[in-house]
């Protein structure tokens, strides 16, 4: 095993599962001033830090996705992020894309850039500490879209990113978000999700990327947020397992996106997914599902510290549950 594969092993071990607080500048403002903090450098680093820091946080994590802002920062007493997080037991991730931008040609469409500069800024974040990186996909379900067009441009975008990623000795996080906006019905998003991921499965291929050396990180098969349509976990959880069928078995494993679910329904279809036979291990990364809780209990106060990592830890159990097929429903009432 190659010293990249291990790492991503690390990352999709057994009951463990990513943390993903890799929010902009701009979102994670939003999302401070949302639970009434205000939208200073300090307190996005005192938010992020605060998570990092729950104790025992690596018994359930395994690795923490964080933005350029955060890489740079370093908590309480001085030490960077990265080496905090080492020394806390974790894996350092960073996001390097830099966002959706309308992709041209293709109206109502996005791609994904960031590829300018980007084998040198791999290898500066490695230089800092960084072991993952992330670069997310997004793409809308909807008359005539995902368009074959940005289908090719996103998977393209992707491949060369994973493919600079292990060059500089980075594990890339391929993140493929099918977005929960809109009427589809689950078969329509599972139809879709296939052939976005061929398509991406595809262009790794075609940049001779080590898929042993790479997590995916898809969003869930789920019916349109507009579309009426209730599921069941078990539902979610076939439908997921059907869009997975062009992944290839070296593929060190599979973190599934939370994508808007509450944080209680993307645990209970994570659950519903460890139930089914499966190649690969399949673990979480979520974002807003386990740090949505944590931000509304902290609310930018020192002395809500303890109170916003216990609402953390909480999501993450529930979460190393549902890994080990002892979640059920009835666990979130426990203690709560």
């Amino acid at each position: 095993m190659t010293d990249l594969a291990a790492v991503a092993a690390t990352l999709v071990a057994p009951g463990r599962g990513v943390l993903a607080a890799d929010e902009s500048i701009p979102t994670a403002s939003a999302r401070l001033v949302r639970a009434r903090v205000a939208a200073t450098e300090e307190n996005r680093r005192a938010y992020r830090e605060m998570l990092i820091t729950a104790p025992a946080l690596a018994d359930g994590i395994s690795g923490v996705i964080l933005g350029d802002e955060t890489l740079r920062q370093r908590v309480a007493g001085g030490r960077p992020f990265p080496e905090a997080l080492a020394a806390l037991g974790m894996l350092t991730g960073i996001r390097v894309d830099a966002g959706a931008r309308p992709l041209p040609g293709a109206p109502g469409e996005t791609v994904t850039e960031g590829l300018d500069g980007l084998p040198p800024r791999l290898r500066a974040y490695a230089g800092l500490g960084a072991a993952f990186a992330a670069w997310r996909a997004v793409f809308t379900i909807g008359p005539g879209t995902p368009s074959g067009m940005a289908l090719r441009a996103n998977a393209q975008a992707l491949c060369r990113y994973a493919a600079a990623c292990q060059e500089a000795g980075l594990v890339p996080v391929v993140a493929v978000g099918v977005l929960m906006t809109g009427a589809h019905s689950l078969s329509q998003c599972e139809t879709v999700t296939s052939l976005v991921l061929l398509e991406v499965v595809t262009a790794l291929l075609d940049c001779d990327v080590d898929f042993e050396a790479v997590v995916l990180q898809p969003s869930m098969a789920l019916p349109g947020l507009d579309s009426g349509q209730r599921v069941t976990p078990a539902q979610a959880a076939e439908a997921t397992l059907a869009t997975l069928g062009s992944l290839p078995a070296a593929l060190a494993g599979v973190a599934f996106r939370s994508g808007g679910q509450s944080p209680e329904q993307a645990t209970g279809n994570l659950a519903a997914l460890q139930r089914a036979p499966h190649l690969w291990p399949l673990t979480f990364a979520f974002g807003r599902a386990l740090a949505g809780p944590a931000l509304a209990a902290w609310r930018g106060d020192p002395a809500a510290v303890r109170a916003g990592q216990r609402a953390l830890l909480r999501r993450v159990a529930m979460n190393v549950a549902a890994l080990a097929g002892r979640y059920t429903p009835e666990l979130e009432l426990q203690g709560a």
